[in-house]
C-alpha cells in the first residue's frame, strides 16, 4: 500500500495564521470595543485548536500501515472535524452570551477606523492560507486541510460581516446593530461547523468513491469484456485520500488459474493508471457456475 505524504507542514502553516490572526483580531476588538470584533476573535481561536486537531491528525494519517492497522492511517484526517465542532459550540455559545449582554448594556464603540484596518489585515491573512490549504488538500485529497481551508475561508467572510457591521453602527450610531451582526456570525459558525461535521462523518461511513472516479472504474471494466470475461458486484469506498475497489471478474470455467491470474493481473494494473491511490481486489470466478450468480451479489 502506497503511504501518505506527510502534510502536517500546511497545518503548521494554518496555526501560525491562526495565532497572529487572534492576536490582531483581539487587538481590534480592545481598540474599539466592538462586540463583533469580539466575536470574530473567538472564531479564530476555533480556527486555531482546528489547525492543532488537524496537525495531529496529518501526523498520524502519514504513518505506514502497521500490524493493527492493515489499510493504513488515512481515516485520521476526519477525527480533526470532531475537536472542531466540539470548539465550535463552545465559540458559538461565548458569542452568543457577548451579544446578548452587549444588547441589554450597550456601549459605544471607539478608535473605529484602526479596528476595522487591523481586521481587514486579519482577514488578508487568513485568505491567503486559505487558498493555499484548499489548494494542497484538493491536490493531495486531504479532507483534514481541505476542511481547514475552507474554515478559514468563512472566516474571511465572516470577518467582511463584521466590519460591515461596525462600519454601519459608526455611519448610523445604532449600537444594537453591532450586536446583531455578532449573532450572526456565530449562527454562521454553527452551519459551517455542521457541514464539515457532516463531511467527515460520511469519510468514516465508508462512502462510496466520487462518481468521476467511479465512472473512470467502469470505463476500465468494460474495456475487459468480451467473449466469457465479464465483471459485477462492483463496490466502492474511500479512506481519506485513499480509494479502494473490489469487484467478481467473471472467466471462462475452462481457464487455468495463471490464465485468470494474469488477465487480473492487467486489469488492476489499467484501473491503477486511470484512478490515483486506487487498490484494488479481484475475486476471480467461473461464469457458468450458477454460484456466481447467487442473489446476494450486486
Amino acid at each position: 500500500m502506497s503511504e501518505r505524504t506527510d502534510l502536517s507542514k500546511w497545518a503548521l502553516l494554518s496555526i501560525g495564521a491562526a495565532v497572529l490572526t487572534i492576536a490582531l483580531k483581539t487587538l481590534a476588538w480592545w481598540l474599539t470595543g466592538s462586540v463583533g470584533l469580539l466575536s470574530d476573535a473567538a472564531e479564530s481561536v476555533v480556527n486555531l485548536v482546528a489547525a492543532i486537531g488537524a496537525f495531529i491528525a496529518l501526523r498520524i494519517a502519514a504513518k505506514p500501515s502497521d500490524d493493527d492497522h492493515n489499510f493504513g492511517h488515512a481515516k485520521s484526517e476526519y477525527f480533526s472535524a470532531v475537536v472542531e465542532g466540539a470548539m465550535i459550540v463552545v465559540a458559538a455559545g461565548f458569542i452568543l452570551f457577548s451579544s446578548i449582554e452587549r444588547l441589554l448594556h450597550p456601549r459605544e464603540i471607539e478608535s473605529v477606523g484602526i479596528g476595522l484596518g487591523i481586521s481587514v489585515l486579519a482577514s488578508i491573512v487568513n485568505g491567503l492560507v486559505a487558498w493555499k490549504l484548499m489548494s494542497v488538500g484538493r491536490r493531495f485529497r486531504s479532507a483534514a486541510l481541505e476542511a481547514d481551508g475552507k474554515h478559514l475561508l468563512t472566516d474571511v467572510w465572516t470577518t467582511a460581516g463584521v466590519i460591515v457591521g461596525v462600519a454601519l453602527v459608526a455611519l448610523t450610531g445604532w449600537g444594537p446593530l453591532d450586536s446583531i451582526v455578532a449573532i450572526a456570525v456565530a449562527i454562521n459558525i454553527v452551519v459551517v461547523g455542521w457541514h464539515l461535521v457532516r463531511d467527515s462523518t460520511m469519510g468514516l461511513m465508508d462512502t462510496v468513491i466520487p462518481d468521476a472516479e467511479r465512472a473512470a472504474v467502469d470505463r476500465v471494466l468494460d474495456r475487459f469484456r468480451a467473449d466469457g470475461v465479464d465483471f459485477h458486484d462492483v463496490r466502492t469506498r474511500e479512506s481519506g485520500h485513499v480509494r479502494f475497489v473490489q469487484f467478481h471478474m467473471l472467466v471462462p470455467g475452462d481457464w487455468t488459474v495463471r490464465r485468470g491470474h494474469d488477465l487480473a493481473e492487467d486489469v488492476e494494473a489499467a484501473l491503477r493508471a486511470d484512478v490515483e491511490d486506487l487498490h484494488c481486489a479481484v475475486h476471480l470466478e467461473p461464469i457458468d457456475d450458477p454460484r456466481s450468480y447467487e442473489p446476494w451479489r450486486r
